[in-house]
């Protein structure tokens, strides 16, 4: 099968300039169905279902293979060159922040600039480092979701999504966790949440731009603040929009930020 198929790769737009739009974990591209068309007059839109979520040939799921971030930013680095894409931007969310900023590392001259929406390099509190959970956070999560998917699901989605004055949010991203097969998901979830990826990152110096939610359980302040700290062709910028998946709950903020973001020259570090 090839890469194309594996992932699921959709392309659109009328423009010259690729944009590659990244799903985050148990999400697939369907996510971005708000943003996308904002941009498809001015550039070449990729969209992309990483191996075990969505459309993507689930049955090339490997445990070994796909046991750490690196194979999909190998499979991102696989989709680029099948198209031919060069220069590229990038709008990732959560872990595919990391995998864009891994791919960036391997083949810089892939990428022009990335947003990263929520990103985090590790979610577990470290000594002087504040990830958001603690190591028996993390066990209980997990543990969790190996014993029941669907409670799991419904537990999670009102927390990382936020916003609890609008429940049927909450709702959409449920439906999203319960479309994936639970023992891919469970696997997935572990290779995320257990990644430590700070040391890979530092001094990345493709730029990008970092968009930090308020409210944000999955990806805090904290940790917005240490990534322009450690990348230094980096901006943050506060949105106002509220949990994690801000591409739902606020998709006209995520669409200006990024227009006013590529409008400006690329900010490279020296």
């Amino acid at each position: 099968m090839s890469v194309l198929a594996r992932n699921a790769v959709a392309v659109r737009g009328s423009g010259e300039k690729p944009m590659l739009f990244l799903h985050g974990y148990g999400c697939d591209q369907r996510i971005w169905g708000q943003i996308v068309p904002w941009f498809e007059a001015t550039h070449k839109v990729v969209l992309l279902d990483h191996v075990g979520s969505g459309r993507s040939d689930r049955a090339a799921y490997d445990k070994l293979r796909y046991a750490t971030l690196h194979a999909y930013a190998d499979d991102l680095i696989e989709v680029c060159d099948a198209l031919d894409l060069r220069q590229a931007d990038v709008l990732a969310h959560s872990v595919a922040c990391m995998i864009t900023l891994l791919a960036a590392k391997k083949r810089p001259d892939l990428f022009d600039r990335v947003m990263l929406l929520g990103p985090s390099p590790c979610y577990v509190d470290d000594d002087g480092y504040a990830g958001g959970f603690t190591h028996q956070d993390m066990d209980d999560l997990l543990s969790m979701l190996a014993l029941n998917h669907e409670a799991w699901s419904a537990q999670m989605a009102p927390l990382v999504m936020g916003n609890a004055g609008r429940p049927e949010l909450a709702d959409q991203l449920e439906g999203f966790f319960c479309r994936n097969d639970p023992g891919i998901i469970h696997h997935f979830a572990g290779v995320v949440f257990r990644s430590d990826h700070r040391a890979d990152i530092a001094g990345q110096t493709t730029p990008c731009l970092i968009m930090q939610c308020q409210d944000d359980i999955v990806a805090p302040m904290a940790v917005g603040m240490y990534l322009r700290g450690v990348l230094p062709a980096s901006e943050l910028m506060v949105l106002d929009a509220h949990g994690h998946y801000p591409q739902l709950s606020a998709p006209e903020t995520v669409i200006e930020a990024v227009k006013c973001y590529m409008a400006r020259p690329a900010a490279r570090a020296a």
